[in-house]
């Protein structure tokens, strides 16, 4: 069975959290130079999902009961990660926001995989600080998690920022 949920989160800081809902989602040393090329900083609970503004983005969480197939082509920036989530429950938010008021979701506990599906970053780089006042030009985030064994880290698709 596949669940999907809106949500709207302030990426302070130009990032969001998806972390194991009893993990400490410390993603401190995480942001190096390839994670924040990559829109992705990893830790073996947490995954920090850079974003191109500093307000908010709409975010869609789908957890499905298998790998989704590959629809890259209708977004800007793809990637995927592991993330090992012991407590059976995600949670994702806001990078400021508080933990117990976050999100949470029933996930496979242990290994999962996590694709992060970006798109309207070109407008929502150019709006700015006004990105949020409009879905044309609002940041969209798709999180779709499926229970999948440990495995690296792949950029399916690149979004080159200075194309906008």
């Amino acid at each position: 069975m596949t669940t999907s949920t809106e949500l709207t989160l302030f990426a302070d800081y130009f990032q969001i959290h998806v972390c194991d809902a009893e993990g400490d989602g410390d993603l401190s040393e995480a942001w190096t130079k390839q994670a924040i090329a990559d829109h992705l900083a990893v830790t073996e609970d947490a995954l920090g999902i850079g974003t191109v503004v500093n307000v908010n983005v709409s975010v869609t969480v789908a957890v499905l009961p298998q790998k989704p197939g590959d629809d890259s082509s209708a977004f800007d920036h793809v990637v995927e990660a592991g993330l090992n989530v012991p407590s059976g429950r995600l949670t994702v938010t806001g990078c400021t926001d508080y933990g117990p008021d976050a999100a949470a979701f029933e996930v496979a506990p242990g290994w999962n995989r996590v694709r992060v599906s970006q798109s309207n970053l070109s407008r929502a780089a150019r709006a700015d600080v006004d990105s949020d006042q409009s879905p044309e030009t609002t940041e969209q985030i798709r999180l779709q998690v499926w229970a999948a064994p440990e495995a690296p880290t792949t950029v399916v698709k690149r979004w080159a920022a200075d194309r906008f």
